[in-house]
């Protein structure tokens, strides 16, 4: 069953709500703000192993622990501010979760050095398979595995699948040109 015909199952309402929100306003509409790439990405990672709902529940503790998702502060995060992190019970405090996207923000500043941006990067190596771009992320990023690659690029608009054809978002996506429609794989 896909995400678009799940969520009308869904009850309560507060969790259809939740998931409405997301699916009906974000997923697979293309972000070209980077540290919104860099928040969906943590995001991403931080759901694996769990349900994209406790990800959606926390996404505000995400946005303040992490202050707003912004790639330069996070970067330039200390001992302190890990330890901070695995502490704060409004995100996931996992330790590995937690280093990567202190990482992974390094690596997006050193990515927005050498291409302008992280979207730029993620443009230049479009389009590629998911076996391709799970390589390049395994080789750029920690703790980035084949799902959260997939999943990551689905959300943001370079891998098609987010929605089925006959969900009433679908067309919403292609008005926002997602980069799958322009010679994806």
């Amino acid at each position: 069953m896909s995400y678009c015909s799940a969520i009308e199952r869904m009850s309560p309402e507060d969790r259809k709500a939740l998931h409405k929100n997301y699916h009906d306003n974000h997923y697979g509409f293309p972000i070209h703000d980077d540290n919104e790439l860099f928040g969906r990405l943590v995001m991403e990672i931080n759901q694996a192993g769990l349900s994209w709902e406790t990800i959606l529940k926390k996404e505000e503790g995400f946005r303040k622990a992490y202050d707003n998702f912004d790639i330069q502060k996070v970067a330039a995060y200390t001992e302190a501010d890990r330890e901070r992190l695995l502490n704060d019970p409004g995100i996931i405090r996992n330790k590995l979760k937690v280093n990567a996207a202190i990482e992974n923000a390094k690596t997006i500043v050193e990515l927005q050095n050498e291409f302008g941006s992280f979207e730029k990067w993620l443009e230049y190596h479009h389009p590629k398979t998911l076996p391709e771009w799970m390589k390049l992320f395994k080789k750029t990023f920690k703790f980035t595995g084949g799902e959260i690659v997939n999943e990551f690029l689905m959300s943001i608009g370079y891998l098609k699948g987010a929605h089925s054809e006959d969900c009433s978002i679908y067309k919403d996506v292609l008005k926002k040109k997602p980069l799958w429609l322009k010679g994806g794989l």
